[in-house]
């Protein structure tokens, strides 16, 4: 891929999204990623569902990450 064409993305990605940096011990990601993985979920997948769930289940809301 160009360096254009990921200028573009970022450019894209920058305006159409927000980004929330998650911080976790050392050794837990590989743990996570195992657990996405038994689900057929990437990391950021398995972390989104887990958000969702929880955010419907404190305020019965349903939110599209």
């Amino acid at each position: 891929m160009g360096k254009v064409s990921t200028a573009a993305k970022n450019r894209y990605n920058s305006k159409a999204y927000d980004r929330i940096n998650l911080t976790v011990l050392k050794g837990r990601k590989e743990a996570i990623q195992a657990a996405a993985v038994d689900k057929g979920k990437s990391i950021n997948g398995y972390i989104k569902d887990a958000i969702q769930a929880q955010y419907e289940a404190d305020t019965g809301e349903k939110i599209e990450l």
